[in-house]
């Protein structure tokens, strides 16, 4: 018997005898009455916080927002992670996303995953042209050709292609470097800096095509899913996240590679992605930044790395404010229901507003019953106007080649 038990057993006068006739217990019955508190499994834990803190409803940004990073399309054929197909599908139709633009202030989404060749020009028909101002869509390498002899030129012209089509830049997924094999989707892992993509990085400096480049993923998903990871459940319910041993390369090694593409394309200007892929390692982040001025950065998905580390990161947008641009990596509904920290709606947008515009202390970073990417709350960093003017939208526009 613990000393918490023995007290509990000590209120109910229910050790040693009582002085009342006839009261007394066994020592199983003392045991039984000392009852401990069940267990409970981590997935239906969800604590309330007891904080009484500030809660900022921010229902609109201050600035008209341009949203850099969003996922309208998808390839519809794909080979073990790889787009071979030039046919797209829509994850919604741009009426309902106007309707929630509209309403949250965002002027532009810019649609990442745009696809090549015929599916490309159908996608910028149906939403840059028709609502021409309100959607932007980039271009995607053309794996689909990866096995032709020519590929390398043939990658090129695709880029010079997809500029005459009307896209505004190129999107990198991470599937050049951990999905993308020799074979298409078997053989060894081709390389970031392999050299066969050196002229397709030439041809976006030549079309004044920017490059938004995702080529990893947070650090913990290189790591074992154990108990040591703070990520375990994100990555229980998302086990293909995992890019811990087989094949697949490091985290630095990933940045590393794709630090030397930076180098080597000095006219080429690169956005990378969820923080330069290191939102957990601001410091690093900084030291890229300073290295290669043809880079820039965008926060979609990382709000959650961000907001944990309010002054670190504060002290990130202050010194690299002309740098930062706003993003989401939204999907929308039913699409994006699988990644609570990414579906499309009002509430994302609120969530990323308050972040950005307020100091409140600890609130959820996704829309989310459990938070989905770690157990933990962030907090706002408050940034002021002239800053937030650049992130929302001037920082982007000029990237886009728009009118600030």
């Amino acid at each position: 018997m613990n000393r918490r038990q023995w007290l509990t057993m000590m209120g109910l006068g229910l050790l040693g005898c009582s002085s009342r006739k006839g009261v007394g217990v066994g020592a199983a019955e003392a045991t039984a009455a000392g009852t401990s508190t069940p267990k409970l499994a981590l997935e239906d834990f969800r604590p309330k916080s007891m904080l009484h803190v500030a809660q900022t409803k921010v229902a609109k940004s201050k600035f008209p927002v341009i949203d850099v990073h969003t996922h309208i399309t998808w390839s519809k054929t794909m080979r073990k992670g790889v787009a071979v197909g030039e046919e797209n599908q829509f994850f919604s139709e741009p009426r309902a996303l106007l309707e929630v633009m509209n309403r949250k202030n965002v002027q532009m989404m810019v649609n990442l995953t745009g696809g090549t060749g015929k599916g490309l020009e159908d996608t910028i028909r149906k939403l840059d042209r028709t609502y021409e101002g309100r959607f932007a869509t980039l271009t995607e390498p053309s794996y689909g050709h990866w096995l032709e002899p020519k590929y390398p030129q043939l990658q090129a012209d695709a880029i010079e292609h997809a500029r005459k089509a009307g896209a505004k830049g190129v999107k990198v997924l991470k599937t050049l470097g951990l999905y993308l094999r020799e074979q298409i989707d078997s053989g060894p892992l081709v390389k970031i800096d392999d050299r066969r993509f050196d002229p397709m990085w030439e041809a976006c400096a030549a079309n004044k095509m920017p490059v938004w480049i995702h080529i990893s993923d947070p650090e913990a998903f290189f790591l074992p899913t154990d108990r040591n990871n703070e990520r375990y459940e994100e990555l229980s319910n998302h086990p293909d996240w995992s890019f811990h041993g087989k094949d697949f390369p490091s985290n630095a090694e990933l940045l590393e590679a794709r630090n030397r593409v930076i180098a080597r394309h000095p006219k080429t200007q690169f956005l990378l992605l969820h923080v330069g892929n290191a939102a957990e390692n601001l410091g690093y982040v900084s030291r890229c930044l300073d290295l290669y001025p043809n880079t820039m950065v965008e926060i979609g998905a990382r709000i959650g790395e961000l907001g944990r580390q309010p002054r670190t990161s504060r002290r990130f947008f202050d010194a690299y404010q002309d740098r930062i641009l706003f993003g989401t990596d939204a999907i929308p509904p039913p699409a994006g229901n699988e990644v609570p920290q990414q579906v499309f709606g009002d509430e994302l947008y609120e969530i990323y507003y308050r972040f950005l515009e307020t100091e409140d202390e600890y609130f959820d970073y996704a829309p989310a019953p459990v938070p989905p990417q770690g157990r933990w709350a962030i907090y706002g960093l408050g940034l002021p106007e002239p800053i937030l003017r650049k992130v929302y939208h001037d920082n982007a526009a000029r990237l886009l080649g728009l009118v600030a």
